[in-house]
């Protein structure tokens, strides 16, 4: 018999969660593992269902699909961001000390650096979270500029070059995790010290339009994610839940973890199936929430 601890419902400035607490639990727990998986801020799934992570110095893991190993695929001995696959399989990884996008090709094993400004000398500061427009063959990468200070934005390289420059140029308060409509018509953008989640549209000719509030946040938003139905899922760091917004729906509280220990300051989420999936930068472990992509 389930006891109530289980089948409770956290509350959050007095909305309860939808998803009680025992829906989330520890998929893949790398504290004792070697390689360890230390401090993960990413993830992202591969066409097989492998989830892709980051570490604190750079690293690049592997973790099979059913979480039964993790195995190091490379490092850039920096500190990894987001994540994001191309349609050719190619991993985009963001990285905080040396500014810049790497690309990995699991193919050959070849990790190179692949963007770090427009080639004028105009570089990213803080390069946060990648998005692939495959439609296009764009890469778009959130620039957090500064915690204390708005500023620039976002900027689109070119998949096949790696050439391109700052695309959105108004300050954004801390842009942080990104997603792309279905249709590829706009950007979700968590501004994170702005406690809000903004969407910037695509023009038909690909310059950026005015950005729109969609809803502000009684958290620090991280990362973003779109399920197959639209949901936006809205990782928070701090405290440690996770929010989904629909037009229809407003904001919602989905799940939440008041001790902080199974989801422990969530940055970057993606769904697989019904499930959805955190990264956790204050622990050493991947939480999944077991039919969070299938709450009405």
């Amino acid at each position: 018999m389930a006891t109530i601890n289980s089948l409770r419902h956290p509350s959050w400035n007095g909305q309860p969660a939808l998803l009680p607490e025992d829906r989330g639990i520890i998929f893949f727990d790398g504290i004792f593992t070697d390689p360890q998986l230390n401090h993960p801020e990413c993830l992202a799934f591969d066409a097989a269902g492998n989830i892709w992570c980051g570490g604190e110095r750079g690293e690049i893991f592997r973790i099979a699909a059913d979480g039964s190993d993790i195995a190091l695929m490379a490092s850039t001995d920096g500190f990894t961001l987001g994540l994001a696959f191309d349609a050719d399989g190619k991993l985009y990884s963001c990285d905080l000390k040396h500014g810049a996008v790497f690309r990995y090709d699991p193919s050959n094993g070849t990790l190179a650096k692949f963007a770090d400004g427009d080639g004028r000398g105009n570089r990213i500061r803080i390069p946060n979270v990648p998005v692939v427009d495959a439609r296009n063959g764009w890469l778009y990468v959130s620039d957090s500029y500064d915690p204390k200070q708005p500023g620039p934005g976002i900027w689109r390289f070119d998949l096949a070059t790696g050439e391109g420059g700052l695309w959105y140029e108004e300050p954004l308060h801390f842009a942080n995790g990104l997603a792309l409509s279905a249709n590829g018509d706009a950007l979700y953008v968590a501004e994170t010290f702005g406690r809000t989640i903004s969407r910037i549209p695509i023009k038909p000719d690909g310059s950026p339009g005015a950005k729109e509030a969609v809803c502000q946040v009684d958290a620090l938003p991280d990362g973003l994610t779109l399920d197959e139905r639209g949901v936006l899922y809205i990782s928070c760091y701090e405290p440690s839940l996770i929010y989904r917004y629909t037009d229809a729906q407003g904001l919602q509280l989905l799940y939440y973890d008041p001790e902080a220990h199974t989801l422990c300051h969530p940055t970057n989420c993606a769904v697989r199936g019904n499930d959805l999936y955190a990264a956790n930068l204050g622990r050493w472990h991947i939480t999944r929430i077991e039919g969070a992509a299938a709450v009405e």
